[in-house]
């Protein structure tokens, strides 16, 4: 059972002023793979209360998962990459690669985003972008890999190498 915490950057959501569709869909498209969320948070884009909400899911509720959506573009208010780099203790830059590539094939404005991923602990932490049809094509990406990822991180799986034997 894969736990997650789900963390939607947005000034406006954080005041109320918009609705957050993005956070919600990830809990959709997850929930449908069996995964139980944790904890929601809709955080105004500020680094210090991002990184905070980021370590107390890791440290205190221990999910498997962490998925932050919004924060990832060019605007000075755009802070959850440092947020999430000031939390990790490892970087997993293969994860954002993979999902900036295939949004490159569908739009070249992919290159401006700055998304991080990487791992705190026994916790994944992903960023993804903030409009919902950004989370359901980056969610694609990577899901073939994720389980084994975090099985990998959790001692449950073995190294990746492992399972191939050569003669």
């Amino acid at each position: 059972m894969l736990s997650i915490g789900i963390i939607t950057a947005s000034d406006k959501g954080s005041k109320g002023e918009r609705v957050d569709t993005s956070g919600p869909l990830i809990e959709e498209i997850l929930k449908d793979l069996g995964a139980v969320v944790k904890e929601y948070a809709i955080l105004p884009d500020e680094r210090d209360k991002l990184a905070d909400k980021m370590k107390y899911m890791c440290d205190e509720l221990k999910v498997d998962l962490i998925f932050t959506t919004g924060g990832t573009g060019f605007s000075p208010r755009d802070v959850t990459p440092e947020a999430t780099l000031d939390v990790i203790e490892r970087n997993a830059p293969g994860i954002s690669e993979a999902i900036r590539m295939k949004s490159l094939s569908i739009t070249p404005k992919a290159m401006l985003s700055r998304a991080v991923a990487g791992i705190r602990k026994q916790t994944l932490i992903i960023n993804l972008p903030g409009s919902p049809k950004g989370v359901r094509e980056s969610i694609e990406v990577i899901l073939p890999a994720l389980s084994h990822g975090i099985g990998i991180l959790k001692g449950i799986d073995g190294e990746c190498g492992n399972d191939h034997h050569h003669k």
